[in-house]
């Protein structure tokens, strides 16, 4: 059998890469490769006191201008107390390490969902919503945050003030019963920040408090999926920094229910039905052959992928468990413990997107849970429009060069959990062990 050419060098030194999952085509040119490296830079201003803890509304003082909390995680000690559906009443009674909240401005509203499916509120959702809504500070709270979002939707104030307290509550349905979540984290800056440039990304978490945000992050997933029997996809996804599409400079990850399974599951999912073994075959394999991994544990797996249109970090988890709700502590453990290592290695003033992949519920072919960052560090333009030819500035040889050295510095800091770098990984093959045909 011919091994596909996913990598290919020309003699000018130009690689060409076709993504195994999707098709795309990208080229690392030479005389671009040299451009500098990309990174989001800011004016070194000392942070003002009173804006360290409400410098955005993701941040601990403004806790009121975001929807309803469904869900609250704070660290006490080696282990962490949860909280759900707080009242408007108790909201600064903790600091939250981590809490989730309906998206401000969904992608799929819950009109969508009633409208083209009979969905309707859940008993339990119902029962929720009134509760908060016959606590007075609740009503009130409603009441502002569809203020702001009236604001935000370019009325002016005497328009806003119009619309009756009444509406605005009825218009609220999303906040209690909605398909798109915020799972956001406790900082805007690092802790011993001084200066505003001193953003703190996932990277800056603690490896525990990183197993925590990601295992919150799944939790709200398999939620997502019980409380609608119409989502065939939950695109699980995190744009750091504002080249990357953030709306805010604050660590957040996004969970969007939607009736579809997308472009991208769909390309994987026939190519995937074809080999069902693609995932090692064209994936881990072939990084190990061409000395493209970067780390591993015993759960996970990462390389620097091929055929993306921006710098990309795969991150597989070895498990033979498709979907990561249901799989051990351990495995999800050690797969967000990649995800961190990676992140710490890239560095916060990176813009990146982290994005998840796992197999949609209803199918039966079987998909690894995998996570791709990606560096966004160039902006797709005309050429690229015109020919749906991607110039990535930075090789996948590079990419690995790049973050090697960072890794080995983490670890010896022990500023990350225990892994293997570069040369130290296996390199056996089939190491993903979702495909049942291996046996």
């Amino acid at each position: 059998m011919i091994e596909p050419a996913y990598l290919q060098t020309m003699a000018d030194g130009t690689i060409k890469q076709v993504n195994p999952f999707t098709g795309t085509r990208v080229w690392t040119v030479p005389s671009r490769a040299d451009r500098p490296l990309a990174r989001a830079e800011r004016e070194a201003q000392a942070i003002p006191p009173e804006r360290r803890q409400r410098a955005c509304a993701f941040c601990p003082e403004r806790y009121l201008e975001t929807p309803p909390e469904k869900v609250r995680l704070v660290s006490q000690g080696d282990d962490w107390r949860r909280w759900d559906h707080l009242p408007a009443g108790q909201l600064f009674d903790s600091q939250a390490d981590f809490r989730v909240v309906p998206n401000l401005f969904e992608i799929l509203s819950y009109e969508y969902w009633r409208a083209n499916y009979g969905f309707e509120l859940t008993p339990a959702a119902a029962a929720r919503r009134q509760a908060y809504l016959d606590d007075p500070a609740g009503w009130q709270h409603v009441v502002e945050v569809q203020r702001s979002k009236l604001r935000s939707a370019g009325l002016s104030e005497a328009e806003v003030e119009a619309v009756g307290a009444e509406e605005l509550v009825s218009r609220a349905i999303d906040f209690f019963d909605g398909g798109h979540d915020v799972v956001i984290a406790r900082r805007h800056w690092r802790d011993q920040a001084t200066d505003v440039s001193q953003l703190a990304g996932s990277g800056d978490l603690t490896v525990a408090e990183h197993r925590a945000f990601v295992g919150l992050t799944i939790d709200v997933a398999r939620q997502l999926y019980e409380d609608n029997r119409y989502v065939r996809y939950v695109a699980i996804f995190q744009n750091w920094l504002k080249p990357a599409g953030a709306s805010f400079d604050h660590l957040h990850k996004q969970l969007a229910a939607v009736d579809e399974h997308g472009t991208a599951v769909d390309l994987t999912l026939s190519r995937a039905r074809e080999n069902p073994n693609i995932f090692n075959e064209a994936g881990v394999n072939y990084a190990s052959y061409h000395n493209l991994l970067i780390a591993e544990n015993d759960a996970a797996v990462a390389y620097a992928g091929f055929g993306h249109r921006y710098p990309t970090i795969e991150i597989h988890s070895k498990s033979a468990e498709p979907l990561p709700w249901r799989q051990s502590a351990a495995e999800v453990g050690q797969m967000s413990d990649l995800m961190h290592a990676l992140h710490a290695a890239s560095g916060s003033e990176m813009p990146c997107n982290e994005e998840w992949h796992h197999q949609p519920p209803d199918v039966d072919v079987k998909m690894p849970w995998r996570v791709n960052l990606k560096w966004r560090v160039s902006t797709v333009a005309g050429f690229e429009g015109g020919t749906k030819l991607y110039i990535n500035t930075i090789s996948p040889q590079r990419l690995r060069d790049l973050l090697v050295p960072r890794l080995f510095e983490l670890r010896a800091q022990g500023r990350v959990a225990d892994l293997r770098v570069a040369m130290e990984c296996s390199g056996a093959p089939n190491l993903l062990r979702y495909n049942p045909n291996l046996g």
